[in-house]
């Protein structure tokens, strides 16, 4: 088990180099440079509402479009949150979180199952947030979820601002998120699963 429930990752190609690193028991602190704003107010709004201190450093080739960073901070978002959850011995599992802003309300509901997936309602009612094309929001928790083995569904169920759609999304993934990685008292090292295993 991982106690420390702190993991670091670096990863570089041809289109983006990323480092992030993790800690799951934090105090919501952040440091986040992506190259694209709306994405570093979002991760950072990830971060306060998960209770999670999270650093992201990235750049890539932003010359063309945002894609290649977004699924790639995704990529390796998803990989050390695997890496700090350890073997699950003694968590949650389950997450579920309804946020509303303002007019907006999505819901996420997580199972930290180690079978990815990715179920996505989220309807956006522009092309672009700021510089972000909205499409990306759906690459990059889809990246995520493969990479974390998490199983992972987003609903809207009301919004027409689509800042606020996104924002909500977010804080909802948070909370799930912070809910699922808790430790359960009841269960203090013990797999959260039948099978023994996650």
């Amino acid at each position: 088990m991982n106690d420390t429930r702190h993991a670091e990752l670096a990863r570089a190609t041809s289109e983006t180099d990323i480092s992030i690193a993790l800690t799951l028991d934090g105090e919501g602190r952040s440091d986040i440079q992506t190259g694209i704003g709306f994405f570093d107010h979002m991760l950072t709004a990830l971060a306060r509402h998960g209770g999670l201190d999270l650093t992201v450093h990235a750049k890539g080739d932003l010359h063309i479009d945002g894609h290649h960073t977004v699924e790639d901070i995704g990529i390796v978002l998803g990989q050390v949150l695997r890496q700090a959850v350890g073997d699950k011995r003694g968590i949650e599992r389950f997450g579920h979180a309804l946020v509303p802003l303002d007019e907006a309300l999505c819901e996420a509901v997580v199972d930290l199952s180690g079978r990815p997936y990715l179920a996505w309602n989220v309807i956006f009612t522009r092309e672009k947030i700021g510089e972000m094309d909205t499409e990306l929001f759906e690459e990059f928790f889809r990246a995520f979820a493969m990479s974390a083995h998490i199983a992972l569904h987003l609903t809207t169920k009301s919004g027409t601002n689509a800042h606020h759609i996104a924002e909500s999304t977010f804080k909802a993934v948070a909370r799930a998120l912070r809910m699922a990685i808790s430790r359960d008292p009841r269960a203090i090292g013990t797999i959260p699963s039948t099978k023994g295993v996650l």
